[in-house]
């Protein structure tokens, strides 16, 4: 085990080989990162963006097609992202979360426009 994937928020981290992917090191730490096709590049669910300063293989064509310019940005598919180092990944929030936060952001909004 010569690498170590950090998820955020809950800071939780787990150690191994280089070349693993975010997605399996995900499950090696008992993390879930929602995704349909297996691994195969195909669903798009499992997008992560990959903090600056994280050591990750290069990218490879299929992914980078797949994301069309994303990377630019630090997202990337979990699914085949692979690690070489230290690597700290921010999860995207649960779609109910989400939507949660949303309505909250939205009902604060309306309450401050009215004071």
């Amino acid at each position: 085990m010569d690498a170590e994937v950090v998820f955020w928020p809950s800071g939780k981290s787990v150690r191994v080989r280089r070349g693993t992917s975010v997605l399996d090191a995900s499950k090696r730490a008992g993390i879930a990162i929602a995704t349909r096709c297996g691994g195969k590049a195909a669903c798009f669910m499992c997008k992560v963006t990959v903090r600056p300063g994280s050591e990750l293989q290069p990218i490879g064509d299929v992914e980078r097609r797949k994301l069309a310019g994303l990377d630019e940005k630090g997202i990337r598919l979990s699914c085949q992202t692979r690690v070489s180092g230290r690597v700290e990944v921010d999860l995207p929030l649960d779609p109910l979360k989400a939507a949660v936060a949303r309505q909250l952001a939205r009902q604060k909004e309306l309450e401050d426009e009215l004071w």
